[in-house]
């Protein structure tokens, strides 16, 4: 099992390891205190591709965000390589569900926007080298405007790659676009976690995304978000939807979504 409740001590094997993490959004207003999560407690090992998942409102993007060093007030422990995540930096890479690519700057531009501290010459080698993992060379001196939406989010994902990071962190990465762009980027985004062999953690709605695309896939409560289910995805990769025992992970996570199976591609609560 590749992420699991832990009580164990932190390893060189470990990127992510959490104790008990607990996150409390304050009042305000008259509004009633919120528990966003808690008690969570999990590790997720180098190199690993793990998805969260779960309802609406149960803590995923919160996790993402605390993860991120963007939410720094919480119960409990998270730490990254042994070391406690207190604010955002360049080891950690994030990809939003829109591309936020800043529409005055080339593609380039934007993907080297965080080496200006580095050689010329270092922040060109790099630039290419991403717009190649993602497949955008030639499009270095193209405006945000000109791409489709998958080529504006492969963009993102580079510029989120480009500073080295130690993990990359997807917040519904995929989510804006269509089906068919949609599945083609499931692809293209297991490629690059592939060739950068960086761990890789995403929040998705989509249970087929996170098990494409997940060697562990971490299934959360609704609020207060708690660790329900975790599912490892023992499937050679590239990954076959229409496999049985795909087929019947999905089945077992859309029951715990608390839907009902009619029939292996029909739901209803």
């Amino acid at each position: 099992m590749t992420v699991t409740p832990t009580t164990m001590t932190a390893t060189p094997t470990i990127d992510v390891e959490t104790r008990g993490l607990t996150k409390i959004f304050a009042a305000r207003h008259g509004t009633a205190r919120i528990t966003a999560l808690e008690n969570v407690s999990l590790a997720i090992r180098r190199g690993e591709f793990v998805s969260i998942v779960g309802a609406s409102g149960c803590g995923k993007t919160t996790f993402l965000r605390i993860l991120a060093g963007l939410e720094t007030e919480y119960e409990g422990s998270i730490t990254l390589d042994g070391l406690r995540i207190d604010g955002p930096g360049p080891d950690k890479g994030v990809v939003f569900q829109d591309h936020r690519l800043l529409p005055w700057l080339t593609v380039g531009e934007n993907i080297g926007f965080g080496l200006l501290d580095l050689p010329k010459t270092e922040q060109r080698e790099r630039i290419r080298k991403y717009l190649r993992l993602v497949g955008l060379q030639g499009f270095e001196r193209a405006w945000p405007a000109q791409l489709s939406g998958g080529m504006a989010q492969r963009a993102a994902i580079a510029r989120a790659l480009v500073s080295k990071p130690r993990i990359l962190l997807l917040d519904e990465p995929l989510g804006a676009l269509d089906a068919l762009t949609r599945v083609y980027m499931q692809r293209e985004l297991e490629k690059i976690w592939t060739r950068e062999k960086i761990t890789m953690v995403m929040v998705t709605h989509d249970v087929e995304e996170a098990l494409y695309l997940s060697d562990t896939v971490v299934l959360m409560s609704a609020r207060p978000g708690r660790i329900k289910k975790i599912t490892p995805v023992h499937l050679a990769r590239p990954r076959d939807r229409e496999n049985p025992v795909f087929q019947n992970l999905k089945k077992e996570l859309l029951v715990e979504f608390g839907l009902r199976a009619k029939s292996l591609f029909s739901y209803e609560i």
